[in-house]
């Protein structure tokens, strides 16, 4: 993508440290390929746990030599909350675990620490940054005690992540109102939001835990050198100018990271659900993809009513399904041999890009989660709203409302967090595979995938910025941090000297 660099240039050090949940991991280790990519001479140290480090180490091999990837693994710290062999969210038996595996996660700050004064004993480089996830927030204490620059990544657009700030500042915003009840967000007058749009951490008394939590990530997002976003600016101009006018640190879109290569089979052999999909191309049968991440906790009853209206649907559908023991027993048994043929229910690991990108496929029934819909307006197809948790019901409002690519299911009493019933399901479905509606999204997903690609392209708005970004880093003046961590005002970056 990039020029080589010549032999006087400066060749930094990259220090990544993802949180422990694939969809935050993914992306950075993407990241790490693209800064491969503009910078074939950095070399990178990663950080993460016993349990993930193969994870890792097989996502970079094909990528980045052996010579410049060193992957340091911790032990993952003992919580009495967590089960043993639990390294990664997509291993929860529930989301109510985050809390305390963050906080077992932080326990990890002294051997940070330790390996990041090692690192400034034994590397012989110029430049060195710390590129960590947002929920990561005790690594800016680290970076500032070391005086590295800490750039942090969170997985969301700078779309949610600007109207969460100004509701978070709004607080009084709802009080009168009920949940449902569309409100003007200030300073965005087009766009109208509800309570259910949020968290309730955003809306409720400042207190507990989970409030706790966010509120450390925000203060260490504040001292930070930079806020690096997977996305374009072609989808989020006027967000990212608006953020950037108003807050700190400043927000730099990079993205779409997906595209930084290729997706590489995992074997030379086609997988299953790849020759469904390639049958299914020679039939000339459009596909639904269907998929709500890892995360999503779906009722008994919730999930009744999709296998009902998949079935009813008519429509083929390849379903990435990940659900408890017992819902598959009693809910699953004979599902699959009723939509024989017409669909196909995958279990284990499937390739979501890959299967996103195949001729077949031509709409996505999706969470709405930011790697999710990135990745499906690159391969330019529509999607089918169906938000669950954290900030994907404004991922939802954003794709249908705001950049128009998809469509929203329908439930029963119009809430975002309404019961969706096997009709409302059906119908929406037929709608955006067959109907009017659908037809209209398509250009528009088709438009802005042409415009992600050239975006990440040498030359495209991403590539420039990453390329801006990485030079700033090489050539700026020192960096100082305050007593209180924060920057100092005459410091723009920090090039650091390690001996």
């Amino acid at each position: 993508m990039a020029t080589p660099l010549s032999p006087s240039c400066p060749s930094p050090h990259v220090i990544l440290f993802p949180f422990m949940s694939k969809g935050h991991t993914i992306p950075l280790l993407h990241l790490a390929k693209l800064i491969h990519h503009h910078r074939p001479l950095a070399t990178f140290t990663i950080f993460t746990t016993t349990g993930n480090h193969a994870f890792i180490s097989d996502s970079l091999s094909s990528s980045i030599p052996p010579n410049l990837l060193n992957i340091i693994s911790f032990p993952f710290p003992s919580h009495p909350a967590i089960p043993a062999g639990v390294e990664s969210t997509d291993k929860f038996p529930s989301m109510s675990l985050l809390i305390p595996f963050v906080d077992a996660v932080e326990r990890l700050q002294p051997l940070f620490e330790s390996a990041l004064e090692k690192l400034q004993i034994h590397q012989n480089v110029t430049t060195c940054f710390l590129i960590s996830d947002g929920f990561l927030y005790w690594t800016q204490e680290c970076a500032s005690k070391f005086n590295i620059p800490r750039l942090m990544f969170y997985g969301m657009s700078t779309y949610a992540q600007g109207i969460c700030r100004v509701v978070g500042e709004n607080r009084t915003l709802f009080e009168a109102n009920g949940e449902d009840e569309l409100i003007q967000v200030p300073d965005f007058p087009w766009i109208k939001v509800t309570k259910n749009d949020f968290d309730r951490v955003f809306l409720d008394e400042p207190k507990g835990a989970h409030f706790e939590f966010v509120a450390k990530c925000g203060i260490a997002t504040t001292k930070s050198y930079a806020i690096l976003v997977n996305s374009l600016y072609e989808i989020e101009s006027k967000f990212l100018e608006y953020w950037n006018s108003k807050y700190q640190p400043k927000a730099w879109l990079i993205g779409p990271l997906c595209l930084a290569e290729k997706p590489i089979p995992k074997t030379t052999k086609k997988p299953a659900w790849m020759e469904w999909l390639d049958r299914k191309r020679v039939e000339g049968k459009p596909v639904l993809y269907v998929a709500f991440g890892s995360q999503a906790e779906i009722s008994d009853e919730q999930l009744k009513e999709i296998v009902i209206g998949l079935e009813k649907s008519e429509v083929d559908f390849l379903w990435a399904l990940r659900i408890k023991p017992e819902q598959e027993d009693h809910i699953m048994q004979g599902f699959e041999e009723k939509v024989k043929g017409r669909g196909l229910v995958v279990k284990g690991w499937i390739g979501q890009r890959e299967v996103l990108e195949h001729e077949s496929v031509r709409g996505f029934l999706s969470h709405c989660g930011w790697n999710s819909v990135i990745e499906s307006i690159c391969a330019g197809v529509p999607i089918l709203a169906w938000p669950m948790m954290a900030e994907q019901h404004l991922n939802a409002r954003m794709v249908t409302e705001e950049i128009k690519v998809g469509l929203r299911v329908e439930t029963c009493n119009g809430s975002v967090r309404g019961f969706v019933k096997w009709e409302g399901l059906a119908k929406m479905v037929k709608e955006l595979m067959e109907g009017e509606m659908g037809q209209v999204v398509r250009p528009r997903v088709k438009e802005l995938s042409d415009a992600a690609k050239k975006a990440i392209q040498q030359g495209g708005t991403s590539w420039c910025n990453l390329e801006l970004l990485l030079s700033k880093l090489e050539t700026e003046p020192t960096i100082n941090y305050n007593d209180n961590g924060t920057l100092s005002p005459s410091s723009a970056v920090k090039v650091i000297k390690l001996h």
